[in-house]
């Protein structure tokens, strides 16, 4: 790969503007393929096959009508006072013209359902009274057939003993009396009355009959009207017009899942909002549908290049040495950018994907070319010619780059494992930031300095060409002592850092996450000062009923499963929604007492979808949907992958520095190394945006959960990061023990060597992480303060204070490997020893000591230094010479 590198750097510089217009050549062709094929860029996360996305799929199949995201507006009067009917109307027509945007199924203002709710309630009460009312009615009836009962029966009791004096008459009378016509005439008055009493009998059980019908009529409707009553009485705490008056809630259907809602739809809704001309109300969108797509570059991330500017003027004290890394870097990020968002119309790109890309691009692309960069004028000051300079700066310190990107690489593509589309699609447009930040740094960069010439060296470095003069490299190891409290303090302070870790909690981004004056963040606030925090958060509660019910059994059903899942703790109210079209599906709508991202809404959804209803019919599986429903489950299944991730770039760690540094215990430690660094960084991270700590400094006003995807990216980067320190750092070290150095004094010749560049490089990777801290998107920010402050404690604390400290501690130690395995491992000159030993340049000057020389991805061969004799203290190893292939 050195040969190889060596070869690309030298056509580079002999066929510079080839080069350079062929880059131009390949910006304009990645240009071209996103204006032709570049899609529209979504603001939402999802994962598939969620327990949540299984409930919508369910919706759309059994319950086309529930299904749907929702979004809301929030309508405010500006006075604090009452809607007057003006204002009303006016909300009204505002939203009946969002009816008819691409993707809404229906709107619904808050004060038409409202006065709905309340009309509702109303006609219970009035429905009791008529009930009541006629209950009256039906008791002074029974009364009245009572009195009826009796009157009869004493007719017939009368009837009776008339009937029992006749017989007894016509008996004493005789035969020839009982057959005269006066009996006869007495017989038939007595029919006669019998029929009229019988008549009167029969009017009574009708009546009663009728009673009866109309008693049992008013059951029922007593029976269903309590049943409403219930149901009202579960929603109670649901308004969509504040008790003030000077709030309402538009809600908009959309016919598909908020997350599968075109970016075009969410936007025209937010924009209509924002222009809204209502006399005296404000129009807030909630974050789920104003969730935007943050802008690719602002003004805190400018000031971060700026800063890293000035650290490359102060480092290389030239204008124009400064611009080319910087130029490198702008056009790999270009590049890199353009190419990934060509193929954005073919899959689903999420907002903070480019973003992330950008950011990767920008700090590598600076950093790596800064390498090459400044081996190539430490080369020319030492008498080199300008193109073998250049070869030979792109086959060592390049050669480096390709390892150390490589490495990120890896890392970056190893997020695919974890089976989440969007996050595998985020380290994949990662990679290619940062393949893009290799392929400019070994081509494109060496042609601008072929261009360049020796102007890359300022006019006193040229007149001193060739005579660089000595330079003292140490000579004595570090105090054991100072070895040991350096250890002891910096774990000490890492351990305290990271312990806020402990405690992290994972969500997605709210509206309280938005800046104080965005429309998203009112939206939030208005909601939860106005109708409840659960209000920025309902809950769609899917019942799967044991089998279809009657129609007349749907209300009874829902008050069942209702009044079930009121008696959950943090369940505030409880709104039935229907039932589907064959009645085995009945859906309602659950605010919880929390916001959508409080611990007690988490809690709510797991017991909600534990808990089973007991129906006549059987048990009552339930499900969960919905915007907070959705964002707790990406949540979850992020946090179960983050161990899995964790362990193969673990494992991939130890493989890599085995095989590079040919040692077992190198590799142990640097691994250790970063995982204290990790660790502190979310320590840190949950500290400021969890806690909200120095939130005033970082611009969190409202803290929540941290990003649910960050701690897996942020090990991703920070972990090839971090082997980039090791690697530029601890290979001078083996470098100087290579030569002769004893193993204590190579660790200080190895910090002595690489600490410049890699000083100035983690500077630089710091300014430009650190200028997305106060970007607009409350999605970025976490993540640059997360990868400013990882680098920061890796690169200044790990590696340069711990690393150094434990090598020492170690001493030859830390070199041994089984011979049997040394022969077996392949060999990996990440440095270009090899190269650099066959070409060895002009022979003005001398070559330095090697361990200065091929230390650091950037330090380069000092021509014409001086490494003092090794003092008594700092012995020589005995033994074996270690195995060094290069």
């Amino acid at each position: 790969m050195a040969g190889l590198l060596y070869r690309l750097g030298r056509f580079s510089a002999r066929r510079h503007w080839l080069v350079i217009i062929a880059w131009i050549v390949i910006m304009g062709i990645a240009g071209l393929t996103y204006s032709l094929f570049a899609g529209t860029i979504s603001s939402s996360i999802t994962i598939p096959n969620t327990k949540t996305s299984q409930v919508q799929d369910e919706l759309a199949d059994k319950f086309p009508s529930a299904n749907g995201g929702n979004g809301t507006l929030v309508f405010e009067t500006t006075d604090g006072k009452a809607f007057t009917a003006t204002q009303k109307a006016d909300v009204k027509d505002f939203l009946d013209g969002i009816a008819d945007l691409d993707g809404v199924k229906e709107v619904r203002d808050g004060f038409t359902t409202q006065d709905q709710l309340d009309e509702q309630r109303q006609k219970i009460v009035d429905g009791r009274q008529q009930i009541a009312d006629g209950q009256a009615q039906i008791d002074q009836q029974n009364t009245q057939l009572e009195s009826g009962k009796q009157q009869i029966a004493s007719a017939q009791t009368q009837l009776d003993q008339q009937r029992a004096q006749a017989e007894a008459q016509a008996q004493a009378a005789g035969a020839a009396a009982a057959t005269s016509a006066a009996a006869q005439a007495g017989q038939q008055q007595l029919a006669q009355a019998q029929a009229q009493i019988d008549a009167q009998q029969q009017q009574i059980t009708s009546g009663q009959q009728q009673l009866e019908q109309a008693q049992q009529k008013l059951d029922d409707q007593e029976r269903q009207l309590e049943q409403g009553s219930d149901l009202l009485d579960l929603s109670k705490d649901i308004r969509f017009v504040s008790s003030n008056g000077a709030a309402s809630i538009g809600t908009v259907q959309f016919t598909k899942s908020t997350f599968e809602v075109p970016q075009e739809t969410k936007q025209e809704i937010s924009d209509r909002a924002e222009s809204a001309k209502i006399d005296g109300v404000d129009v807030y969108v909630s974050n789920d549908i104003a969730q935007g797509v943050p802008s690719i570059l602002g003004p805190g991330e400018i000031v971060g290049v700026i800063i890293a500017a000035l650290v490359l003027f102060l480092m290389l004290r030239t204008i124009i040495g400064a611009a080319i890394p910087l130029l490198s870097a702008v056009l790999g990020v270009g590049v890199a950018t353009l190419a990934s968002l060509s193929f954005s119309s073919l899959v689903e790109f999420i907002s903070v994907t480019p973003v992330l890309g950008v950011m990767l691009g920008l700090a590598v692309g600076i950093d790596y070319s800064l390498f090459i960069l400044n081996r190539h004028r430490t080369q020319l000051k030492a008498g080199m010619g300008v193109h073998e300079s250049i070869g030979l700066a792109n086959g060592t310190s390049g050669n480096a780059v390709v390892f150390a990107g490589t490495t990120v690489i890896v890392a970056l593509l190893a997020l695919n494992i974890t089976g989440i589309p969007f996050l595998g699609l985020m380290g994949t447009v990662g990679a290619v930031a940062v393949l893009f930040a290799i392929l400019i740094a070994t081509s494109f960069t060496p042609a601008l300095l072929s261009l360049l010439g020796m102007r890359i060296l300022r006019k006193k470095e040229r007149q001193q060409i060739g005579h660089t003069g000595s330079v003292r490299v140490p000579n004595k190891p570090m105090s054991t002592w100072r070895a040991v409290i350096t250890l002891v303090a910096g774990v000490a302070v890492l351990g305290t850092i990271a312990l806020p870790a402990t405690q992290m909690r994972l969500g997605l981004p709210t509206g309280a996450s938005e800046a104080t004056d965005s429309s998203q963040y009112k939206a939030y606030k208005a909601l939860e000062d106005e109708f409840g925090a659960g209000q920025n958060g309902p809950l769609l509660v899917v019942a799967d009923l044991p089998k279809a019910i009657a129609k007349d059994d749907v209300t009874a059903t829902e008050v069942t499963i209702g009044q079930a899942l009121a008696k959950n703790d943090d369940v505030e109210a409880v709104l039935p929604i229907g039932a589907s079209s064959d009645r085995d599906i009945i859906a309602l709508q659950v605010k919880p007492a929390g916001g959508p991202d409080s611990v007690s809404t988490e809690t709510l959804v797991k017991d909600l979808r534990e808990q089973t209803v007991q129906t006549d019919d059987g048990r009552v599986t339930l499900g969960v949907a919905g915007n907070a429903s959705a964002n707790i489950d990406v949540s979850e299944k992020l946090a179960n992958v983050l161990p899995l991730y964790l362990v193969v770039v673990v494992g991939l760690s130890l493989i890599i520095l085995i095989v590079v540094f040919r040692s077992f215990l190198v590799p142990i430690t640097a691994t250790a190394g970063f995982i204290l660094s990790v660790l502190a960084s979310f320590g840190g991270l949950t500290a400021i945006y969890q806690f909200g700590w120095l939130g005033s400094v970082f611009g969190v006003h409202d803290p929540a959960p941290i990003l649910s995807f960050l701690p897996i990216i942020e090990i991703g980067i920070l972990f090839g990061l971090a082997m980039d320190y090791q690697l530029f750092l601890v290979s001078g070290m083996r470098e100087a023990y290579a030569h002769g150095a004893s193993a204590k004094v190579a660790v200080q010749r190895g910090l002595h060597a690489g600490r410049a560049v890699v000083t100035a490089a983690a500077i630089i990777m710091i300014s430009v992480f650190a200028g997305f801290i106060f970007s607009e998107s409350s999605t970025i920010k976490p993540i640059g303060f997360g990868l400013a402050f990882g680098v920061l404690v890796d690169a200044f604390v790990v590696r340069m204070l711990l690393i150094p400290a434990v090598m020492h501690l170690l001493g030859k130690s830390a070199w041994w490997i089984p011979k049997w395995l040394d022969r077996i491992l392949p060999d990996v000159d990440v440095e270009g020893a090899k190269l650099e030993r066959s070409h060895p340049g002009d022979d003005r000057g001398h070559r330095a000591e090697p361990a200065v020389a091929g230390a650091g991805a950037g330090a380069g061969a000092h021509r014409g230094s001086h490494a003092a004799d090794v003092e008594p203290d700092a012995n020589p190893h005995d033994g074996h010479t270690p195995t060094h292939r290069a």
